[in-house]
């Protein structure tokens, strides 16, 4: 398209954090070390995740780049940067997390297939940019609306990025109508991260972010908008990212029996150690993030020092000098929280940490209970080793 490109292999690319642990290099897929997470409630950029299915695009005439929006409306229409920066900005704070998040745990109890995430394929950022809901307003769909009067109920994102489980063509993904549409949703097309304008890793110039959902379906080098009256059929919706049961395999797997997966469910993983970790008796200090969908708050998060047998619950924090209240208006309900808790640690143990969300979702106790054959959504009870007797190497 004018303006952007899809490099046709990787010699352009960005260069990226000398501490980022790389789990792919072409495409390029990589994740900061877990510690770094709870250092900074919004994430920085260059320890945000890296989740890319193709060469990083390239900006080569920003003024002549566009959005196109088509489909089922009555006034198509093409959105420059200009015209999308004079809309309304809002800043919105939102957990983006892949939904391979935690792969590698999942694939210890049966081999699953996907790129090998350890715990920190996600990151809390501050994103800039226009509500989609404005946006579809100039083309003549009105607010909170569930279908436009030609029958579209989706809106299609179709990026420039093309890669090979498209065959060559674009990453595309698509998110109901009705989401879309609503302001409350938060559903921005987002032009700033962090105060500053996008990178090319993260989607520079323009990507969407749809918060309390899996990150997949936050189209980044936005392309065109559709709107159309299915589903988008594009791969990364119809056969990847979907839930099945420990039951299915890659024989008997019928990918039209389930529907793409949303909204993220109820996580938490502690940070502040590893999942074999040497430590010296006596005071621990146990750290980590929780997080939930669908703009769902953490109400509880409970840590044991026994393998889960008995709990503790944790304090909960998102911003400094502001008490955490789930679902409060004062918290950011698309954010994710940290805690803590100070245990007393004499021996060998299992520390387990589970979270409890607002509407009292709890965390599956094992990996076993919700093992699927591409290892998503692995959001079961976040288990460390502790060996006690000498000092952390």
């Amino acid at each position: 398209m004018p303006g952007l490109i899809a490099p046709s292999d990787y010699s352009q690319e960005p260069l990226r954090h000398p501490c980022l642990r790389i789990n792919a290099k072409e495409p390029f897929n990589a994740e900061p070390p877990r510690s770094t997470l709870i250092s900074s409630y919004v994430t920085p950029v260059d320890f945000f995740y890296k989740r890319n299915h193709g060469p990083i695009p390239l900006v080569n005439d920003i003024e002549r780049y566009f959005v196109s929006i088509n489909g089922l409306i009555d006034k198509p229409k093409e959105l420059f940067m200009k015209d999308i920066r004079m809309l309304p900005k809002y800043n919105v704070t939102a957990t983006l997390q892949c939904a391979g998040n935690r792969r590698t745990a999942m694939s210890k109890t049966k081999t699953v297939k996907g790129v090998g995430w350890d715990v920190s394929a996600l990151g809390n950022a501050v994103w800039g940019g226009a509500k989609l809901a404005d946006v579809l307003e100039l083309v003549g769909i009105p607010k909170c609306s569930y279908r436009t009067q030609k029958g579209g109920k989706h809106v299609e994102f179709v990026s420039i990025d093309r890669c090979k489980e498209e065959k060559g063509g674009p990453y595309k993904g698509s998110i109901p109508l009705s989401q879309a549409s609503d302001p409350e949703a938060d559903v921005l097309l987002a032009y700033e991260m962090n105060g500053e304008p996008l990178n090319r890793d993260h989607g520079y110039p323009l990507r969407v972010v749809v918060p309390g959902v899996i990150g997949a379906r936050s189209v980044k080098w936005i392309d065109s908008i559709n709107i159309i009256a299915e589903e988008c059929q594009g791969f990364f919706m119809q056969k990847d990212y979907k839930m099945f049961p420990p039951s299915v395999n890659w024989d008997n797997i019928d990918w039209s029996t389930r529907r793409p997966q949303m909204d993220f469910p109820v996580q938490c993983v502690i940070c502040s150690l590893e999942d074999v970790d040497h430590i010296k008796p006596g005071k621990v200090t146990v750290s980590g993030y929780a997080v939930s969908g669908g703009g769902r708050g953490i109400e509880r998060v409970d840590i044991s020092v026994d393998g889960g047998k008995n709990w503790i619950e944790a304090s909960r924090s998102q911003k400094v000098g502001v008490p955490y209240v789930a679902d409060s208006p004062s918290s950011d309900k698309w954010a994710w929280v940290f805690f803590e808790v100070t245990l007393n640690v004499q021996q060998n143990t299992e520390i387990v940490a589970k979270a409890v969300d607002s509407a009292a979702n709890v965390q599956p106790g094992t990996v076993e209970e919700i093992w699927n054959l591409r290892g998503i959504l692995n959001t079961s009870w976040h288990r460390v080793q502790v060996r006690v007797g000498r000092s952390n190497i």
